[in-house]
Protein backbone atom coordinates (compact mmCIF):
# COMPACT_ATOMS: atom_id res chain seq x y z
CA UNK A 1 0.00 0.00 0.00
CA UNK A 2 1.36 3.41 -0.90
CA UNK A 3 0.50 6.76 0.59
CA UNK A 4 0.20 9.59 -1.93
CA UNK A 5 -0.71 12.22 0.66
CA UNK A 6 -2.01 12.66 4.18
CA UNK A 7 -4.36 15.40 5.26
CA UNK A 8 -6.16 15.99 8.56
CA UNK A 9 -9.07 18.39 8.87
CA UNK A 10 -8.94 19.57 12.50
CA UNK A 11 -11.91 20.50 14.38
CA UNK A 12 -17.40 -3.22 7.88
CA UNK A 13 -20.08 -4.91 7.51
CA UNK A 14 -20.83 -4.56 3.82
CA UNK A 15 -24.53 -4.26 4.55
CA UNK A 16 -24.32 -1.39 7.04
CA UNK A 17 -20.99 0.13 7.97
CA UNK A 18 -22.66 3.07 9.73
CA UNK A 19 -25.43 3.11 12.29
CA UNK A 20 -28.61 5.09 11.71
CA UNK A 21 -29.05 7.93 14.21
CA UNK A 22 -32.38 7.88 16.02
CA UNK A 23 -34.44 11.05 16.22
CA UNK A 24 -33.02 12.77 13.14
CA UNK A 25 -35.75 14.31 10.97
CA UNK A 26 -35.77 15.01 7.25
CA UNK A 27 -35.59 18.73 8.03
CA UNK A 28 -32.46 18.10 10.13
CA UNK A 29 -30.85 16.34 7.17
CA UNK A 30 -31.84 19.04 4.67
CA UNK A 31 -30.65 21.86 6.93
CA UNK A 32 -27.34 20.07 7.43
CA UNK A 33 -27.03 19.52 3.69
CA UNK A 34 -27.61 23.25 3.23
CA UNK A 35 -24.80 24.01 5.71
CA UNK A 36 -22.42 21.93 3.60
CA UNK A 37 -23.63 23.42 0.32
CA UNK A 38 -23.24 26.97 1.66
CA UNK A 39 -19.68 26.08 2.65
CA UNK A 40 -18.81 24.69 -0.78
CA UNK A 41 -20.57 27.55 -2.57
CA UNK A 42 -18.52 30.18 -0.72
CA UNK A 43 -15.35 28.08 -1.00
CA UNK A 44 -15.44 27.88 -4.80
CA UNK A 45 -16.64 31.40 -5.49
CA UNK A 46 -14.00 32.84 -3.18
CA UNK A 47 -11.19 31.04 -5.00
CA UNK A 48 -12.51 31.87 -8.48
CA UNK A 49 -12.73 35.51 -7.46
CA UNK A 50 -9.27 35.47 -5.84
CA UNK A 51 -7.23 33.65 -8.48
CA UNK A 52 -6.89 34.71 -12.11
CA UNK A 53 -6.74 32.53 -15.20
CA UNK A 54 -3.00 33.23 -15.22
CA UNK A 55 -2.71 31.97 -11.63
CA UNK A 56 -4.31 28.66 -12.61
CA UNK A 57 -2.11 28.37 -15.70
CA UNK A 58 1.04 29.06 -13.68
CA UNK A 59 0.01 26.31 -11.24
CA UNK A 60 -0.34 23.86 -14.13
CA UNK A 61 -4.12 23.85 -14.53
CA UNK A 62 -5.64 24.37 -17.97
CA UNK A 63 -8.33 26.75 -19.17
CA UNK A 64 -10.58 23.72 -19.53
CA UNK A 65 -10.07 22.85 -15.86
CA UNK A 66 -10.98 26.41 -14.86
CA UNK A 67 -14.11 26.19 -16.99
CA UNK A 68 -15.06 22.98 -15.20
CA UNK A 69 -14.39 24.70 -11.89
CA UNK A 70 -16.90 27.41 -12.75
CA UNK A 71 -19.48 24.74 -13.53
CA UNK A 72 -18.80 23.19 -10.11
CA UNK A 73 -19.36 26.57 -8.45
CA UNK A 74 -22.62 26.93 -10.38
CA UNK A 75 -23.66 23.43 -9.26
CA UNK A 76 -23.10 24.34 -5.60
CA UNK A 77 -25.08 27.56 -6.04
CA UNK A 78 -27.92 25.54 -7.57
CA UNK A 79 -27.83 23.05 -4.68
CA UNK A 80 -28.15 25.92 -2.20
CA UNK A 81 -31.12 27.33 -4.10
CA UNK A 82 -32.88 23.96 -4.32
CA UNK A 83 -32.42 23.16 -0.63
CA UNK A 84 -33.58 26.63 0.42
CA UNK A 85 -36.75 26.26 -1.64
CA UNK A 86 -37.35 22.76 -0.30
CA UNK A 87 -36.95 23.83 3.33
CA UNK A 88 -39.19 26.85 2.83
CA UNK A 89 -41.87 24.62 1.31
CA UNK A 90 -41.51 22.31 4.33
CA UNK A 91 -42.11 25.24 6.68
CA UNK A 92 -38.55 25.52 7.96
CA UNK A 93 -36.47 28.71 7.67
CA UNK A 94 -33.34 27.86 5.65
CA UNK A 95 -29.94 28.31 7.25
CA UNK A 96 -27.94 31.29 6.05
CA UNK A 97 -24.30 31.04 5.03
CA UNK A 98 -21.74 31.27 7.82
CA UNK A 99 -18.39 33.06 7.92
CA UNK A 100 -15.62 30.67 6.90
CA UNK A 101 -11.86 30.36 6.99
CA UNK A 102 -10.24 28.12 4.37
CA UNK A 103 -6.52 27.32 4.77
CA UNK A 104 -5.44 27.59 1.14
CA UNK A 105 -2.74 30.04 0.11
CA UNK A 106 -2.40 29.41 -3.62
CA UNK A 107 -4.07 27.58 -6.49
CA UNK A 108 -2.45 24.23 -5.73
CA UNK A 109 -3.47 24.22 -2.08
CA UNK A 110 -6.98 25.31 -3.10
CA UNK A 111 -7.33 22.43 -5.57
CA UNK A 112 -5.93 19.99 -3.01
CA UNK A 113 -8.46 21.11 -0.42
CA UNK A 114 -11.28 21.04 -2.97
CA UNK A 115 -10.60 17.37 -3.67
CA UNK A 116 -10.91 16.57 0.03
CA UNK A 117 -14.05 18.69 0.52
CA UNK A 118 -15.79 17.06 -2.43
CA UNK A 119 -14.97 13.65 -1.00
CA UNK A 120 -16.44 14.67 2.35
CA UNK A 121 -19.56 16.03 0.64
CA UNK A 122 -20.08 12.78 -1.23
CA UNK A 123 -19.61 10.79 1.99
CA UNK A 124 -22.03 13.08 3.83
CA UNK A 125 -24.91 12.51 1.40
CA UNK A 126 -24.27 8.78 1.30
CA UNK A 127 -24.12 8.54 5.09
CA UNK A 128 -27.30 10.58 5.55
CA UNK A 129 -29.38 8.41 3.22
CA UNK A 130 -30.60 5.95 5.92
CA UNK A 131 -31.98 8.85 7.99
CA UNK A 132 -34.18 10.25 5.19
CA UNK A 133 -37.76 9.02 5.37
CA UNK A 134 -39.31 10.91 2.42
CA UNK A 135 -38.74 9.19 -0.91
CA UNK A 136 -38.90 12.57 -2.65
CA UNK A 137 -36.18 14.00 -0.43
CA UNK A 138 -34.13 10.83 -0.85
CA UNK A 139 -34.31 11.21 -4.63
CA UNK A 140 -33.16 14.83 -4.37
CA UNK A 141 -30.29 13.85 -2.06
CA UNK A 142 -29.34 11.04 -4.43
CA UNK A 143 -29.32 13.44 -7.37
CA UNK A 144 -27.00 15.84 -5.52
CA UNK A 145 -24.83 12.90 -4.42
CA UNK A 146 -24.23 11.93 -8.05
CA UNK A 147 -23.11 15.47 -8.87
CA UNK A 148 -20.82 15.65 -5.83
CA UNK A 149 -19.25 12.37 -6.91
CA UNK A 150 -18.60 13.85 -10.37
CA UNK A 151 -16.90 16.81 -8.70
CA UNK A 152 -14.80 14.44 -6.59
CA UNK A 153 -13.64 12.48 -9.63
CA UNK A 154 -12.74 15.64 -11.53
CA UNK A 155 -10.66 17.01 -8.67
CA UNK A 156 -8.94 13.69 -7.97
CA UNK A 157 -7.98 13.34 -11.63
CA UNK A 158 -6.52 16.85 -11.72
CA UNK A 159 -4.58 16.15 -8.53
CA UNK A 160 -2.94 13.15 -10.16
CA UNK A 161 -4.94 10.70 -8.04
CA UNK A 162 -6.88 7.69 -9.29
CA UNK A 163 -10.48 8.90 -9.52
CA UNK A 164 -12.12 5.47 -8.97
CA UNK A 165 -9.53 4.38 -6.35
CA UNK A 166 -12.18 2.66 -4.24
CA UNK A 167 -14.89 0.51 -5.87
CA UNK A 168 -17.43 1.92 -3.39
CA UNK A 169 -18.38 5.29 -1.96
CA UNK A 170 -17.62 5.86 1.72
CA UNK A 171 -20.63 6.74 3.92
CA UNK A 172 -19.88 9.02 6.85
CA UNK A 173 -22.20 9.84 9.74
CA UNK A 174 -23.43 13.39 10.42
CA UNK A 175 -21.38 13.90 13.59
CA UNK A 176 -18.21 12.88 11.77
CA UNK A 177 -19.06 15.20 8.87
CA UNK A 178 -19.95 18.02 11.26
CA UNK A 179 -16.55 17.59 12.92
CA UNK A 180 -14.81 18.10 9.58
CA UNK A 181 -17.00 21.01 8.48
CA UNK A 182 -16.68 22.82 11.82
CA UNK A 183 -12.95 23.28 11.21
CA UNK A 184 -13.77 25.85 8.49
CA UNK A 185 -16.63 27.69 10.22
CA UNK A 186 -15.71 30.83 12.17
CA UNK A 187 -19.23 31.97 13.06
CA UNK A 188 -22.84 31.58 11.93
CA UNK A 189 -25.90 33.86 12.06
CA UNK A 190 -27.63 33.69 15.45
CA UNK A 191 -30.97 32.75 13.92
CA UNK A 192 -29.71 29.67 12.09
CA UNK A 193 -31.39 26.30 12.61
CA UNK A 194 -30.00 24.40 15.61
CA UNK A 195 -28.59 21.17 14.21
CA UNK A 196 -28.75 18.08 16.46
CA UNK A 197 -25.12 17.18 15.76
CA UNK A 198 -21.86 17.61 17.64
CA UNK A 199 -18.20 17.91 16.74
CA UNK A 200 -15.79 15.35 18.15
CA UNK A 201 -12.30 16.35 19.33
CA UNK A 202 -9.92 16.68 16.41
CA UNK A 203 -7.57 13.95 15.26
CA UNK A 204 -4.53 14.91 13.19
CA UNK A 205 -2.70 12.56 10.85
CA UNK A 206 1.07 12.95 10.88
CA UNK A 207 2.59 12.61 7.39
CA UNK A 208 4.99 9.67 7.21
CA UNK A 209 7.60 8.48 4.72
CA UNK A 210 6.09 7.28 1.45
CA UNK A 211 6.58 3.49 1.33
CA UNK A 212 6.86 1.34 -1.76
CA UNK A 213 3.85 -0.58 -3.03
CA UNK A 214 3.35 -3.71 -0.96
CA UNK A 215 4.96 -2.35 2.18
CA UNK A 216 2.99 -1.95 5.38
CA UNK A 217 2.75 1.68 6.39
CA UNK A 218 2.57 2.63 10.04
CA UNK A 219 0.91 6.01 10.36
CA UNK A 220 0.61 8.22 13.42
CA UNK A 221 -2.18 10.37 14.80
CA UNK A 222 -2.30 13.04 17.49
CA UNK A 223 -5.18 14.37 19.56
CA UNK A 224 -5.75 16.47 22.66
CA UNK A 225 -8.66 14.25 23.69
CA UNK A 226 -8.40 11.99 26.73
CA UNK A 227 -7.69 8.52 25.37
CA UNK A 228 -8.40 5.45 27.51
CA UNK A 229 -6.17 2.40 27.47
CA UNK A 230 -6.93 -0.15 24.77
CA UNK A 231 -8.05 2.38 22.15
CA UNK A 232 -8.25 1.59 18.44
CA UNK A 233 -7.68 3.53 15.25
CA UNK A 234 -10.66 2.71 13.06
CA UNK A 235 -10.35 3.15 9.28
CA UNK A 236 -13.49 3.88 7.22
CA UNK A 237 -12.98 3.27 3.51
CA UNK A 238 -15.70 2.40 1.02
CA UNK A 239 -18.01 -0.10 2.72
CA UNK A 240 -15.22 -1.36 4.95
CA UNK A 241 -14.74 -0.39 8.59
CA UNK A 242 -11.59 -1.88 10.14
CA UNK A 243 -10.25 -1.25 13.64
CA UNK A 244 -6.54 -1.61 14.40
CA UNK A 245 -5.19 -1.59 17.97
CA UNK A 246 -3.48 1.74 18.57
CA UNK A 247 -0.06 1.89 20.19
CA UNK A 248 1.10 5.10 21.85
CA UNK A 249 4.59 6.41 21.19
CA UNK A 250 5.96 7.43 24.58
CA UNK A 251 8.22 10.08 23.03
CA UNK A 252 5.84 11.84 20.64
CA UNK A 253 2.50 10.97 22.24
CA UNK A 254 1.23 9.90 18.82
CA UNK A 255 -1.07 6.93 18.38
CA UNK A 256 0.23 4.53 15.75
CA UNK A 257 -1.39 1.83 13.64
CA UNK A 258 -0.79 -0.04 10.41
CA UNK A 259 -3.09 1.07 7.59
CA UNK A 260 -5.38 -1.85 6.68
CA UNK A 261 -5.03 -3.42 3.24
CA UNK A 262 -8.77 -2.75 2.78
CA UNK A 263 -8.26 1.04 2.74
CA UNK A 264 -8.17 2.76 -0.65
CA UNK A 265 -8.48 6.39 -1.73
CA UNK A 266 -9.87 9.03 0.62
CA UNK A 267 -10.05 7.21 3.93
CA UNK A 268 -11.43 8.49 7.23
CA UNK A 269 -9.85 7.52 10.55
CA UNK A 270 -11.43 7.85 13.99
CA UNK A 271 -9.97 6.99 17.37
CA UNK A 272 -12.38 4.60 19.09
CA UNK A 273 -12.68 3.16 22.58
CA UNK A 274 -13.08 -0.38 21.29
CA UNK A 275 -13.00 -2.42 18.10
CA UNK A 276 -15.85 -1.07 15.96
CA UNK A 277 -16.51 -4.55 14.55
CA UNK A 278 -17.57 -3.10 11.22
CA UNK A 279 -20.05 -0.51 12.51
CA UNK A 280 -19.29 3.05 13.62
CA UNK A 281 -21.20 4.11 16.73
CA UNK A 282 -20.90 7.70 17.92
CA UNK A 283 -20.68 6.52 21.53
CA UNK A 284 -17.51 4.61 20.60
CA UNK A 285 -15.75 7.59 18.98
CA UNK A 286 -13.07 9.43 20.98
CA UNK A 287 -11.76 11.78 18.29
CA UNK A 288 -11.72 12.35 14.57
CA UNK A 289 -12.07 11.84 11.75
CA UNK A 290 -8.69 12.49 10.25
CA UNK A 291 -8.36 12.05 6.50
CA UNK A 292 -5.79 9.97 4.64
CA UNK A 293 -5.25 9.50 0.92
CA UNK A 294 -4.31 5.86 0.43
CA UNK A 295 -3.26 4.33 -2.88
CA UNK A 296 -3.03 0.63 -3.63
CA UNK A 297 -0.95 -1.07 -6.27
CA UNK A 298 -2.25 -1.89 -9.74
CA UNK A 299 -5.63 -3.67 -9.78
CA UNK A 300 -5.78 -7.35 -10.66
CA UNK A 301 -8.40 -8.22 -13.28
CA UNK A 302 -10.05 -11.60 -13.76
CA UNK A 303 -10.58 -12.19 -17.49
CA UNK A 304 -12.11 -15.66 -17.09
CA UNK A 305 -15.61 -14.25 -17.60
CA UNK A 306 -14.81 -13.28 -21.19
CA UNK A 307 -16.19 -15.65 -23.81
Amino acid sequence: MKFLASLALAGAAVAAPLTQRAGITDVDVLQFALVLEHLENVFYKGAIQKFSEADFAKAGFSDFYLRNLKFIAHDEESHVDLLEKGLTAAGSKPNQACTYSFPYTDVKSFVGLSGVLEGVGTSAYLGAAPAITSKDYLTIAGSILVTEAKHTSLQRYNLGQIAPENPYGTPLGPNEVFTLAAAFIKSCPAGNYALPFKAFPSLAAEIGTLPQVGQTHITAFSTKATVPAGAYLTFISGLDVTSVKATKDSKTGYYNAAVPESSFGQTYVVLTKADAKGVISDSNVIAGPAILEVCSGEPTLNFSDLK
